[in-house]
């Protein structure tokens, strides 16, 4: 079956991404990208718990209901195909699977793939910035060309990445950036003050999480403005960039600690993967 319109959610076998699926399913009938058949990639570096993903999204009660999937009579198709975004060769073969069997491009994707980790040591710090920063990064750089005219890019951030945790020389540099390299300069710097031990009196906080989620914020803004004035090569027209917080949500992130349930906290994400925008 060909489909009219293709999505591709990261980080999707739980929590936040797995109610994005959910609800990108449920209100896709709706949307003005309704024209036709919907297939959604539901991504995840685990195979086992990627296929147990699908397993719930295809026996949803809600989904079922609203007989919104294909197997119950509805416009949506959900596949689970492996991306693990701290693997720049995981990243590569699932942008090479989407424009082999996609050739004229997908519609949408949401970036929604990150970790959180208890403490602060320098390992830590390189594992949180190679996912949740280089890992959104390298994974929007490798499809944001193959999204079609009109398409999508969603990066989910955090309101715990807001810059009043920094030194004023950083906030300024953070908002005085003009591209993605200067964020990426902002990011190392951050970790090689952590190895050195002194991010504190460079102006860091000791915060990874907070300051991954600084650089995705950072890095959206900056290649949202490049791609409206076409400088990104290779990126069709009228393809929109955007990041935002979903809020704090019950989650294994969160250790059930949030104050939203996960479809609450995929509603922004949502929106703005298929809402009408400006």
């Amino acid at each position: 079956m060909s489909h009219s319109c293709i999505a591709a959610v990261t980080g999707a076998n739980k929590g936040i991404g797995l109610a994005i699926v959910r609800n990108l399913a449920l209100q896709y009938p709706q949307s003005s990208f309704n024209n036709g058949p919907f297939l959604i990639y539901l991504t995840a570096r685990d195979k086992t718990r990627g296929q147990d993903a699908l397993k719930s999204i295809q026996s949803d009660s809600a989904l079922k209901k609203a007989r919104a999937l294909a197997q119950d009579g509805g416009l949506t198709t959900v596949k689970y195909q492996e991306l693990d975004i701290a693997d720049d060769q995981s990243i590569n073969s699932f942008a090479n699977f989407l424009k082999k069997e996609h050739p004229d491009g997908i519609d949408m994707l949401i970036n929604n793939a990150g970790i959180a980790e208890q403490g602060f040591h320098p390992e830590m710090v390189d594992t949180t910035l190679k996912i949740n920063y280089y890992g959104t990064l390298h994974t929007t750089l490798a499809l944001l060309p193959h999204l079609r005219p009109g398409g999508r890019l969603v990066n989910v951030s955090s309101m715990a990445g807001k810059l009043n945790k920094y030194s004023p020389t950083i906030t300024s540099r953070f908002r005085a950036a003009r591209s993605v390299s200067d964020i990426t300069t902002l990011m190392q710097e951050f970790s090689a003050s952590v190895h050195e031990g002194r991010h504190t009196e460079a102006g860091w906080p000791s915060v990874a999480y907070s300051t991954s989620k600084a650089g995705v914020t950072g890095m959206t803004r900056v290649l949202a403005r490049e791609v409206s004035e076409g400088k990104v090569e290779g990126v069709r027209e009228g393809v929109l960039v955007n990041s935002c917080c979903p809020g704090y949500v019950k989650t294994d992130m969160t250790k059930g600690g949030g104050a939203k349930t996960p479809d609450q906290g995929a509603r922004t994400p949502v929106m703005l993967a298929l809402g009408e925008l400006g």
